[in-house]
């Protein structure tokens, strides 16, 4: 029996998904565990396995369509099964939610008789109830202009917009093939030259020639004009690029952002990752500081905090968003309980995390959360920048590169040394300024502290 397939929900925040590649194709046959698609959702593009078996009857859904959940992605069954009611029932649109009934009138108790002789009594006047609201009137669709059939196959020939031409047929301003002529010499189109591969390629792009300047010689459109011009057509976001949007223009408008820099001397984390070498041991720095960023978090439990409302909830695990840079984006795979976690084992798991992310293949549920993040870019050479908070967390730390730097040692005397700059970002709804300061500074002590590194190795 024909079934429809509906394109599952990948995670409890996903609404809608975006199909990015099918598979499979119709006529193959489907068995449980076969990759049939993969989805791009609002945070990694994740392959889709079957939960059913049969042939494909109808893919339902386009690639690069974004749908929502659960919508019939496609048609399975027996080869040669009556499936036209199935695409007709997924094509239809979702029925619109019937209006509540209007409750029922009591019936109206009976009138007691007058006493003979006696005046009614006079009814009590009805309030007047007040005037309905005229309802604001609809703006009228854009009418669609009349064009001629072959006014319109001559202007895509030319590459004109239809829309720009006067029309003068009719009663209607119906647009004609005269009067697409005549828009090309008013226009100065006829004036303009352009070389067969330019053309060729202004089409397939479906330019429009006139918003096209030609450098070549007496104005010539050359194919590298046309190439610069489909450089600027307008691209849709992605999926991820939306969501990113979307969240942090949120946190920068409903957060109120304070900042907090200090520079920390990393010649001891410098001098302990030499040591480890030696011993075969390979910690990055990112490591060394997620763990002093864990350690911290703890002494500070309102960096470690959201702000809901009028309400402060103080988070009891310390989950770490570690920032990951991707081809189309930016993900934040979160390490849970990272202050209990040994160095070795939270180098792993960022290790892990950073190679799933860069993959494609992080889970929805690896990437929710997180109680603060960190975002790394010491290794793209900048000596400072700031972070945006992400929505559900109180703050995030920016990470510099570590540089060598000139400073005044405790004897006075000049020494070079790896300065690296860190800025915190938090909510000042929660954060005081005085409190991130004490954080910051917190952070750089523990990455400091030769003894603490001793005694966590």
């Amino acid at each position: 029996m024909a079934t429809k397939i509906p394109i599952p929900r990948l995670g409890q925040s996903e609404e809608t998904v975006t199909i990015q590649s099918w598979k499979v194709k119709e006529g193959d046959v489907l068995k449980k565990g076969d990759v049939m698609f993969d989805v791009e959702t609002d945070k990694a593009v994740l392959d889709v396995e079957s939960q059913f078996e049969g042939t494909i009857l109808k893919i339902l859904v386009p690639a690069g369509k974004e749908v929502p959940v659960l919508t019939p992605g496609l048609i399975i069954g027996e080869p040669g099964e009556d499936i036209a009611a199935l695409v007709a029932e997924a094509a239809a649109p979702a029925p619109a939610a019937a209006p509540a009934a209007a409750p029922e009138k009591k019936a109206a108790p009976a009138k007691k008789a007058a006493p003979v002789g006696a005046a009614p009594a006079a009814a009590p006047a009805p309030a007047a109830a007040p005037a309905a609201p005229a309802p604001a009137p609809k703006a009228a669709a854009p009418a669609k202009k009349a064009v001629s059939p072959r006014a319109k196959k001559y202007a895509k020939d030319f590459l004109i917009d239809i829309n720009k031409v006067p029309g003068t047929g009719g009663d209607v301003g119906r647009v004609t093939e005269n009067d697409v002529k005549e828009y090309l010499e008013s226009s100065g189109y006829n004036a303009k030259k352009i070389t067969p591969v330019a053309l060729a390629v202004a089409k397939e792009n479906k330019l429009e020639l006139l918003s096209i300047n030609g450098t070549g010689e007496s104005g010539r459109i050359t194919l590298a004009d046309v190439k610069d011009a489909v450089t600027e057509l307008p691209n849709p976001l992605t999926t991820m690029r939306k969501v990113i949007a979307r969240r942090l223009t949120e946190s920068k408008h409903v957060m109120p952002h304070f900042y907090v820099t200090c520079s920390i001397d990393m010649s001891t984390v410098k001098a302990k990752r030499a040591e480890l070498k030696k011993q075969g041991i390979n910690i990055s720095v990112n490591v060394f500081i997620a763990k002093a960023v864990a350690l911290a978090l703890k002494e500070f439990p309102t960096v470690n905090a959201e702000c809901i409302g009028d309400t402060i909830v103080t988070k009891s695990k310390v989950n770490l968003g570690i920032a990951v840079s991707i081809d189309n984006g930016l993900v934040v795979p979160v390490v849970r309980n990272a202050d209990k976690k040994a160095l070795d084992e939270l180098s792993d798991e960022i290790a892990e995390q950073a190679a799933k992310a860069r993959s494609g293949k992080l889970t929805p549920a690896e990437m929710s959360g997180g109680t603060f993040s960190i975002s790394n870019m010491g290794m793209m050479n900048v000596e400072n920048f700031c972070a945006i908070i992400n929505p559900g967390e109180a703050g995030i730390l920016a990470v510099s590169s570590a540089i060598p730097t000139p400073v005044v040692a405790e004897d006075g005397s000049i020494v070079v040394r790896d300065m690296m700059k860190v800025t915190l970002s938090v909510d000042h709804r929660i954060v005081d300024g005085s409190d991130g300061a004490k954080f910051v500074n917190a952070v750089k002590a523990k990455l400091q502290d030769k003894e603490l590194w001793d005694s966590l190795i």
